[in-house]
Formats: structure tokens, sequence, C-alpha cells
């Protein structure tokens, strides 16, 4: 069972979404509260996965990133991944607050740049039990230094440098595409699957994205380390699932993010890359997570 929902977050953003509901259940059900990654939305498969736990007889709180789809903010386009962090938190006061949650049972899930938030999350929050983190981002400056060719990392910074002096002068921020078809051409995320992804997920799933964003957030991304909070998770039990075919949140950086966690924790590993997580590889991925989430909240 699915409604929508809306809440407010502690600045006044109203952020809106979707509560699934287990179709049979007594009483208040162990909680999972999930958004999306990098400029994504939630029509780009978290209902597959919300349903997949609401199955298993979990609910699970999902909404939209501020400033992207159907949530509000006045910066459209902009990643703060600091603000998302602070979002998931009031997401979790609000599933908290709901007669149909149990409070003391919440999980949390992420993939992709929100995979990192819920380490983060899980390291600094305690009314998280469990925590699910899908091919994450582990290093914000790493991660860029991969996908950025080195001779083409003085320009991005000079773009960096450029944009802080118009936005400071009163000029709105600049802008760049999220996805482009060619990866050498100027883009958030240049490599060929997130193209690929992106351009049809959009056109099939999610009219509501759009393939631009802020370049103060891809700078914001150059600043981001998640993985410094891994080994703080601990002992709230921790779920990784790495794709080892990934090119775009590499699997090197998880796996050895992963490596620095402590007890309990767990490892799956996909044979894909990067976005087979949310389809080729649906099964391999949400059944794990689903199982894990059980285990640790109290439905096994």
């Amino acid at each position: 069972m699915r409604k929508d929902i809306e809440f407010k977050t502690e600045d006044g953003v109203t952020l809106r979404g979707w509560h699934y509901l287990p179709e049979r259940r007594s009483g208040s059900v162990p909680t999972i509260v999930m958004a999306h990654g990098f400029s994504a939305v939630k029509e780009m498969y978290l209902d597959r996965f919300a349903e997949a736990f609401a199955a298993a007889g979990l609910g699970a709180i999902v909404f939209d990133n501020r400033n992207f789809g159907a949530s509000d903010g006045d910066l459209r386009q902009e990643i703060d991944p600091w603000q998302q962090v602070r979002d998931y938190r009031d997401a979790i006061t609000h599933a908290q607050s709901l007669p149909e949650v149990d409070a003391d049972r919440i999980g949390v899930w992420g993939s992709s740049y929100s995979g990192g938030h819920v380490l983060v999350l899980g390291a600094i929050d305690r009314r998280i039990k469990c925590v699910v983190s899908q091919v994450p981002l582990a290093s914000g400056h790493r991660n860029a230094r991969r996908l950025i060719r080195a001779d083409y990392l003085a320009g991005v910074q000079k773009a960096f440098d450029d944009d802080r002096r118009a936005r400071l002068a009163g000029a709105p921020p600049a802008m760049i595409p999220v996805v482009a078809e060619d990866p050498a051409a100027p883009s958030a995320l240049p490599t060929p699957d997130s193209w690929a992804w992106f351009t049809e997920t959009g056109r099939t799933r999610a009219p509501s994205w759009k393939n631009e964003v802020t370049l103060r957030s891809v700078e914001m991304f150059t600043e981001y380390e998640p993985g410094s909070y891994v080994s703080f998770v601990s002992p709230t039990p921790l779920m990784m699932i790495v794709a080892l075919g990934d090119v775009l949140t590499v699997a090197d950086l998880a796996l050895e993010a992963y490596e620095r966690a402590l007890e309990p924790k767990h490892l799956v590993t996909l044979p894909g890359g990067h976005f087979d997580a949310y389809v080729k590889d649906f099964e391999a991925s949400a059944g794990p997570a689903t199982a894990w989430f059980k285990r640790h909240l109290g439905l096994d």
C-alpha cells in the first residue's frame, strides 16, 4: 500500500514522497527511510525497492531530495550533500511521528550519492538501527580524480572559481548537464552508462528529471568525504552493496571503505556496473538488503 506524503524540514522546506506499508500489518512496523542519488528522483526505481521492503513486512518512507522532483526548494537543481544529510534526519523525525511507524526500529537505505549519505547518517544518528549503502560514493575528491581527466582538472577548477566570483557579484549559479552523450563533453557524471541510464530512465519513468545541476553542486561533490565516517557506523549494522564493474562511484574506493568499517557488517558484490543495481541486478541488490533489514529490525 502506497500513499503520497509531505513533511517540512527544520528550516521550513516541504519535501514530498511516498509512504509504503505492508498489506498485512498489526500495529506499527519497522520502517526504512530512503532517498535517491545525484540529481535522481524517486520514480527512478526507488518504488521497486520500497515495494520489495513492503512485501517483506517493512514500511518505507521515500522522498525526493530538496530542489528536485516533487519536493520544494528555492534553488532548483542544487545538490548540497550536507543539506541532504540534514533532510534525511528530518525525514526520520517525521517517520517517527507517524502511528504506523515503530519509532525504535528505523533503517536507512541509500544508493550512489545517498549511499554515501547513509554512511554519514549511520555514524552520527543513533536513532538508526540498520544501514544499507548501495553502490556508494566513498570519496568525492578521489572519485572526481577518476572521472575528470588530469589535463582537464585545471580548467574545472577555474570554472569553479569563475562561478564563485560571478555569484559574489550577483549572478545566478552556473549550470552544467548531469550527463552528456560525449563523455569528453562537460557534465557532472561523465560516463557512457550514466548517459544511457539517466536519459532512458528519465524518458520512461521520470519525466520530472532534468539534465542539469548547478556547477556548485559538482564542486561540493569534490569536497564530500562520506567514507571518512564509515568506521564510526559500528555498532549499527552496516551492509554495503558494491558493483564490481562500477566506473562511476568506483568499486575499489567503495571496497576500501568497507574494509575500514567495523563489525557488524556485511558485503554484497554485484557483477555488473553502477546502474545494474537498479535493473539487471535488482534481485541481487534488493534481496540481501531486505534480508538485512528484517534481521536487524526484528522481523526474523
